[in-house]
């Protein structure tokens, strides 16, 4: 084979094992445009290995990748934006390849919003054991040598990873998609018109809404912590006004979607999407609510949609 055959095969080669790649580092970063970076990154390093020598071409590059991924959530800047207080996942539209595996439960929990929320306690080594193993269904050993530690160190950092996430989970297991897609439903029903009991009954006791403000501009996350104050927050964001249609660019219509995994709530204007609001829900009802309006995270999303065979709008105007 000759040189250029050759670069043409080991490129094929990684490009069959891209998606796989974007959705480890997507995981590990929360973040689709670090993660496509991520991946970019661990090319040059493909192209520039002896690849002769490299016996396991996938293993290689998953240990590149993780590793680049550590890298940057050990870094000074990305210390700096997870600790500011306005950092949320970039959310993904469902069939998004860079969600990943999806075949067992801890697959699709370990993708969602609320537990790559969760995973921003854990330690980078934590998170990239958990991500492995629990998503990627890596051995101790596999991660120990991606990772450079023991395999005894890896079954502890397993161990804590699933301890903390355990004690701050705050959903209640897989729900029926019918059954999500009805309690959404009755929930925008509510808001809408202005029912605001009805909006506290479908909440859970201890429910939370966390967002990063009308068109992403709050400085730090607004979080509201009961509720009767979700129910009013989420009223008053429903209801139209000259403002929110100018910020919007005009009047939004409002699809159901997934997300992430979750049931959620789309404003689009046009072929763009302005604002998410995605539901985790536990025992039947809503027990967390992320709002992200900021454009910089919903620009995979709006591409995502464009391509996306859209159901009708559940509101077309307000």
């Amino acid at each position: 084979m000759d040189s250029i055959a050759g670069d043409r095969f080991d490129t094929g080669r990684f490009e069959a094992g891209r998606n796989r790649l974007a959705s480890l580092a997507y995981r590990l970063l929360g973040s689709a445009a670090d993660a496509e970076d991520a991946v970019q990154d661990a090319f040059l390093h493909w192209q520039a290995a002896d690849r002769q020598r490299i016996k396991v071409p996938e293993a290689w590059l998953t240990k590149v990748v993780t590793n680049l991924c550590l890298d940057r959530l050990r870094s000074a800047q990305a210390r700096r934006e997870r600790t500011a207080g306005a950092w949320l996942p970039e959310p993904l539209l469902e069939g998004d390849p860079m969600l990943g595996p999806a075949d067992t439960f801890e697959q699709r929990e370990s993708v969602s919003l609320a537990v790559l929320m969760l995973m921003e306690r854990l330690s980078p080594l934590e998170r990239a054991v958990y991500v492995l193993r629990e998503a990627f269904s890596y051995g101790h050993a596999e991660i120990a040598d991606i990772l450079g530690i023991t395999e005894s160190a890896s079954q502890q950092h397993l161990h804590r990873a699933r301890h903390h996430l355990t004690a701050a989970r705050r959903g209640g297991g897989e729900v029926d998609p019918s059954a999500a897609r009805r309690i959404v439903e009755e929930f925008l029903a509510a808001a809408v018109s202005g029912r605001t009991d009805r909006l506290v009954e479908l909440l859970t006791a201890d429910a939370i809404a966390l967002s990063d403000g009308a068109g992403g501009l709050a400085a730090k996350l607004l979080r509201y912590d009961t509720p009767q104050r979700v129910a009013a927050v989420v009223r008053a964001g429903l209801k139209p006004t000259d403002a929110k249609r100018r910020l919007a660019g005009g009047t939004p219509a409002l699809h159901y979607a997934v997300v992430n995994g979750a049931p959620a709530l789309l404003f689009v204007v046009g072929d763009r999407v302005v604002g998410s609001a995605m539901f985790d829900l536990a025992d039947g009802k809503i027990a967390t609510l992320h709002g992200i309006a900021a454009p910089t995270r919903l620009a995979r999303l709006t591409e995502a949609w464009r391509r996306h065979e859209q159901d009708a709008p559940l509101i077309t105007h307000w």
